[in-house]
């Protein structure tokens, strides 16, 4: 075999071969950099659960010693045993040992298949391109997805601000109209006495002419029929009491009619003492004006009032730590699911409506649901319209990031109990840190 060579240079070539086998079975296969210390070469080996030593040339040799499968990284003889797979340009990983030399490509470096017949090419290199490429451009819509949350926020701030000075004002207009109202009942009831003070006074003036000895008093005159037919001495006659007076005297299957009531109440009788006294008349006036400004303030009293209350609910509701969420409130999204519309009115109410128009209740907003970590992820809606033979319905609103805000998915889990999933960039978070394309190089 050598016969063309002299000894000496047999002893070199056969020294390199060697020294090469040698550097080989130096190279432990299937561990990571972090590893890498448990794998110095010595004499004897220590699995990494520290159960047992064994030769260091038992490493990789494709015979299981060690519980933990430590000893065979790079083959697999070990059925709990790992392979890293360094994939130097993309993202490392570990695979199950028994996956080592299978003829499947496993690793885009083509490590797992060093001693196999399959081709296996590396396409770490182009894979790490196309991933980049994938998280830059995530990168850059989550970034605008956070711009449109700062936004919101802002907006937010903005509104909240807003709606805290309405308060203020209302506030102050209500104040204002308290006190209108305690100076127009002090008025409305003086404009009263005087008009009451006035008829009694007419009624009196008129009943001592009547009682007096130079008088033609008859039995029926206007100023008695008056009086008798004014029931509550209020200083006029209505139909009712005109009808309450003379009904009785009527034929029994003959009722005096409104009409006829009218008649016989106009003869000969005033119908108020205000059509013939110009200062009744004007008292009386001045009493109707004051019981219209009245009522126009407590009108607008109560208006105003109904308004502060609704403001003050609307503020009293936590709309996130940066109140990120206000700008949904007053705001509803429909989804359409077969024959079903379902209907999210965040901090209100969720609804489900039929082909036939019949509209459900699926709950009333109840309060924030997600972990402590962040409990801004769910919204919980109870108290529903109770199914037939079932529970009462509720509905679970899951908030997920994304650029436009509106209702995506509408889910029935389990008997009258809904899940939704509301998409919006204010439930956007930044990113703690990219994932690298490797790991450990």
């Amino acid at each position: 075999m050598f016969t063309n060579c002299s000894l000496g240079h047999c002893h070199i070539i056969v020294a390199v071969v060697l020294w090469s086998i040698c550097v080989d079975s130096r190279k432990i296969r299937g561990i990571s950099l972090s590893y890498k210390r448990f794998y110095r070469e010595r004499k004897s080996f220590l699995c990494i659960d520290g159960s047992k030593m064994i030769p260091f040339d038992q490493v990789n040799d494709d015979y299981c010693d060690c519980m933990d499968g430590s000893d065979e990284p790079g083959t697999a003889a070990c059925p709990t045993g790992r392979f890293y797979c360094t994939n130097l340009g993309y993202r490392s990983h570990y695979i199950p040992s028994s996956r080592v030399n299978d003829g499947i490509c496993d690793c885009c470096d083509a490590s797992d298949e060093y001693r196999s017949q399959t081709p296996c090419q590396n396409t770490c290199r182009n894979l790490g391109q196309r991933e980049r490429a994938e998280v830059e451009g995530q990168t850059r819509v989550l970034g605008e997805r956070l711009r449109l949350k700062q936004l919101l926020i802002e907006e937010g701030v903005l509104t909240w601000r807003e709606k805290q000075a309405q308060l203020r004002d209302l506030q102050r207009v209500s104040d204002d109209l308290q006190t209108q109202l305690d100076d127009l009942r002090k008025e409305e009831a003086r404009r009263k006495e005087e008009a009451d003070a006035l008829r009694e006074r007419e009624i009196g003036a008129r009943e001592t002419a009547d009682n007096s000895p130079t008088s033609h008093y008859r039995p029926e005159s206007p100023i008695s029929v008056f009086k008798e037919l004014d029931s509550n001495r209020d200083g006029s006659i209505t139909v009712d009491e005109v009808q309450a007076k003379l009904s009785p005297v009527q034929d029994e299957e003959h009722a005096l009619s409104e009409d006829e009531a009218v008649i016989k109440g106009r003869r000969g009788v005033p119908g108020s003492l205000a059509d013939e006294d110009p200062n009744i008349k004007a008292a009386v006036s001045a009493a109707e004006k004051a019981s219209a400004d009245l009522k126009r303030v407590e009108d607008a009293y109560e208006t105003v009032y109904m308004e502060i209350r609704d403001l003050r609910e609307k503020l009293s509701i936590d709309y996130g730590s940066e109140r990120e969420f206000l700008f949904l409130h007053d705001q509803c999204f429909q989804l359409k699911v077969y024959e079903y519309i379902y209907e999210l009115c965040p901090f209100s109410q969720v609804t489900q409506k039929s082909a036939s128009g019949e509209v459900v209740s699926l709950g009333k907003w109840g309060s924030w649901a997600g972990p402590p970590e962040n409990p801004y992820c769910q919204m919980r809606y109870e108290s529903g319209e109770p199914c037939w033979q079932g529970p009462t319905r509720n509905t679970m609103v899951m908030l997920i990031c994304g650029t436009e805000t509106a209702l995506r998915s509408v889910k029935e889990p389990s008997k009258c109990q809904y899940v939704m999933e509301l998409q919006t960039p204010v439930s956007c978070q930044p990113a703690l840190r990219q994932r690298g394309v490797h790991s450990e190089l």
